[in-house]
């Protein structure tokens, strides 16, 4: 079985490389280290004699990435799994198969959902390294279509790690498509693989030009890379940086823009948008839609938090935008509607937006807080709160400034790939925030490894703490 499984993927993925312009085949993969090289390169070779077939092979872990995974807009995705494992989502869910033990904070290293995320982000993993290796080994590609491929790979695999590192704290860092060499992955550590995401970020900014490959944004450009340096930055604490980082993307005035209707926020042709991912075949909307979106209550997935509802401000014009309520006469619920289609329609609406202008200036708000620039922090906090409709933050001294940023980004991002438990983690505001969550512990910052990959590389141990 677990040849077949080998040969399986192997020999799918190359050819889908080729195919995958036409349509996407659904495969799994149970363990990252089993992905085995091929007998024969000429497939892969083939990929990237032309820039056709190459950039197909690129835009296939875009499709994949959309579909399963750490950003996927479904259930399994981060925006439903850490909404509710912290506190911005109550999951209506029943059984370990679901987001139930992500609400009540019982999970284990056995978990579908929480292998099914470290498997399918290595699996990614695996194929933008197979880009970067195909792409320099080629010599039938343009310089330019060498350096978008190779620079847009570089991008997503520190992103990738990125997120991986702040789930489960020291993570191998796969560099490689060589099964001897993955087989045997030992962890680093969590500043290590910061520094990794960091060169690779760099590596990929000296790569990508300030335009975009395609008009709908859904190929990264510098801008994309410059706004999760900005973000690591910031999660690291060099505010100098950050700031440094965020600034460059806002200084892109003819790229970017905040309108003020908040009703076009999430829209495919939204000018804050910095990177989105297609919603698939034309007249395809967001899965976030699909996921979020109910009709009648109770819901049967899940639901806005009460006390999220109530961190919104009078005349807060996000409330009334990005939230709907569902009523039955006796109880309310609340689903994010920053997403407003949840079916089909004639043509693609909702593109799914993974990186946004908005984030940017809380960025630099918190950034230019922490080196004392006050005056700079209100006036990009400001921007934020003025869109919303909301009169000038009150805040004077350093502590409420910040505390005023921290109110924003949890009403700016709600709902959107985990912002919120990164946040209360890397404030170090867990234990008070979460502490009296039914099952809540100390140890819960981090996710435990999945037993399989345990199992299979006796490298990875040991399990993280309290699991």
């Amino acid at each position: 079985q677990l040849f077949m499984k080998k040969y399986f993927f192997k020999k799918v993925y190359y050819i889908k490389l080729i195919i995958c312009g036409l349509l996407t085949i659904s495969y799994s993969c149970d363990n990252f280290v089993e992905i085995e090289q091929p007998n024969s390169q000429l497939i892969t070779e083939s990929v990237y004699r032309d820039a056709a077939t190459a950039n197909a092979a690129m835009t296939d872990i875009y499709a994949q990435m959309r579909e399963q995974g750490l950003i996927t807009g479904k259930i399994n995705g981060l925006s439903c799994l850490l909404g509710t494992y912290a506190d911005e989502l109550i999951s209506f869910e029943d059984g370990i198969y679901t987001t139930a033990p992500f609400y009540s904070n019982t999970l284990s290293p056995s978990m579908t959902y929480i292998s099914n995320i470290w498997n399918r982000t290595y699996s990614q993993i695996y194929a933008v390294n197979a880009v970067i290796e195909g792409v320099e080994n080629s010599t039938a590609l343009s310089q330019d279509v060498k350096k978008q491929l190779k620079g847009e790979a570089l991008f997503l695999r520190s992103f990738l790690h990125f997120h991986l590192v702040n789930l489960y704290g020291d993570v191998p860092y796969i560099t490689t498509t060589d099964y001897n060499k993955n087989k045997n992955a030992v962890r680093i550590n969590s500043t290590e693989v910061n520094q990794k995401v960091i060169n690779d970020l760099k590596d990929a900014a000296s790569l990508l030009g300030k335009t975009y490959s395609q008009s709908d944004r859904i190929r990264p450009n510098r801008s994309a890379v410059q706004s999760v340096l900005a973000r690591v930055y910031l999660y690291n604490n060099n505010y100098e940086e950050a700031q440094t980082m965020a600034s460059a993307v806002l200084n892109e005035k003819s790229l970017y823009s905040i309108g003020t209707n908040l009703n076009t926020v999430f829209l495919k042709d939204s000018p804050a948008t910095i990177w989105q991912l297609s919603a698939g075949p034309n007249g395809a909307n967001t899965y976030q839609g699909a996921t979020f979106i109910f009709q009648a209550g109770p819901p049967s997935r899940v639901s806005l938090t009460e006390s999220l509802i109530t961190q919104f401000e009078t005349n807060d014009l996000r409330k009334t935008s990005w939230i709907k309520t569902v009523t039955n006469g006796n109880n309310k619920w609340y689903h994010p509607f920053k997403y407003k289609q949840n079916n089909n329609t004639a043509v693609t609406q909702e593109n799914s937006v993974v990186l946004r202008l908005e984030e940017q200036y809380l960025i630099r708000a918190e950034a230019r807080a922490m080196q004392g620039e006050l005056n700079g922090a209100v006036e990009d906090l400001n921007v934020i709160r003025n869109r919303a409709g909301l009169s000038g933050t009150t805040a004077v001294s350093h502590n409420d400034i910040l505390k005023a940023i921290e109110h924003e980004r949890r009403v700016e991002l709600f709902s959107e790939f985990g912002h919120r438990f990164f946040d209360l983690k890397r404030w170090n505001q867990l234990e008070n925030v979460l502490g009296t969550k039914t099952g809540w512990n100390r140890t819960d910052s981090l996710w435990p490894l999945p037993l399989s990959e345990m199992n299979s590389n006796p490298f990875l141990t040991p399990q993280n703490p309290g699991y």
